[in-house]
């Protein structure tokens, strides 16, 4: 069963990796339809499972809202450019819910659960799926000295989606060999402490392989291996509590995965749960230490 589900998991890595290489490095809209469908899925899952628990959210209004996130970030390419846009969306999301809310959730549909579910699934699928787009166009549209690196766009992605699938590849062999001790019980009976410390050195040692690769080839970026190391250390967290926080709505909705899409992984959610918080995370991190101006 164990080396059925491994199969599986690798198999679709197989395909998924150089599949979302050459995304990356085509970027631009491409990438934005991309970031599109994933958004869409992920907002999808996130449904589903609230209508598990007998909330009916406005799926086809959280669905177009979260689509219309992902494109406000393709056409603005910047973050201050579309934020105005997509907090535009939201709030509209928000006011026609409640409108809809009188008419077809009350008395008896729950209707405060149903507008914030849809809310919910709008700001995870596109608003968080959105910031892959701001980072791609990152080095485009402000002021890096490593902007003149080829495809410093799809470098500028790949690094969080690199610490966080590193991770958890390491904390899903070393937790399953050597893990003993449950690290969070009640929300994930699977995940160990042993594999929670393997996920943040396999995320800490990517970190530190970039940070020594541009201090070698390209010491004018200001990456250091204590540099790259440091970051992936807080996207190495990052990514275990965006597991933890999935786990959570998975728990209350009694199901052991989001979905059945990508087999031996479950469905977008439990793929990508951790670039929810880490896409967003990776885009202030460059802020933080100094990267743009």
């Amino acid at each position: 069963m164990v080396a059925g589900q491994l199969g599986r998991r690798v198999a679709v890595a197989a395909v998924g990796i150089p599949l979302g290489l050459v995304l990356l490095y085509l970027g631009g809209w491409i990438l934005t339809a991309a970031m599109g469908v994933i958004a869409l899925l992920a907002t999808r899952e996130l449904f589903a499972l609230g209508e598990v628990q007998g909330v009916r959210p406005f799926s086809a209004v959280g669905m177009a809202g979260s689509l219309a996130l992902v494109l406000a970030a393709g056409a603005g390419r910047s973050f201050a450019e579309a934020a105005p846009w997509q907090l535009g969306i939201i709030l509209g999301v928000f006011l026609l819910t409640s409108a809809l809310a009188v008419k077809l959730r009350w008395p008896d549909g729950r209707p405060m659960a149903a507008i914030s579910l849809t809310l919910l699934g709008v700001v995870v699928g596109g608003g968080c799926f959105s910031f892959a787009v701001f980072l791609w166009h990152l080095p485009l549209t402000v002021t890096w000295v490593g902007a003149g690196l080829p495809t410093p766009g799809l470098l500028l992605v790949a690094f969080p989606l690199a610490v966080t699938w590193v991770g958890d590849t390491f904390a899903y062999f070393m937790g399953r060999r050597f893990g003993r001790r449950k690290l969070c019980p009640p929300v994930s009976p699977g995940k160990t402490v042993v594999g929670g410390v393997a996920g943040l050195v396999g995320s800490v040692l990517v970190g530190a392989l970039v940070g020594w690769v541009f201090l070698t080839f390209h010491p004018h970026t200001g990456v250091s291996v204590a540099l790259g190391a440091c970051m992936a250390l807080a996207l190495g967290v990052g990514a275990q509590v965006g597991d933890l926080a999935e786990s959570v709505t998975k728990r209350e909705a009694g199901v052991k995965d989001s979905g059945n899409l990508l087999p031996g992984h479950g469905g977008v959610l439990d793929r990508f749960d951790g670039l929810i918080f880490n896409l967003p995370l990776a885009y202030l991190l460059y802020h933080v230490v100094g990267f743009f101006h």
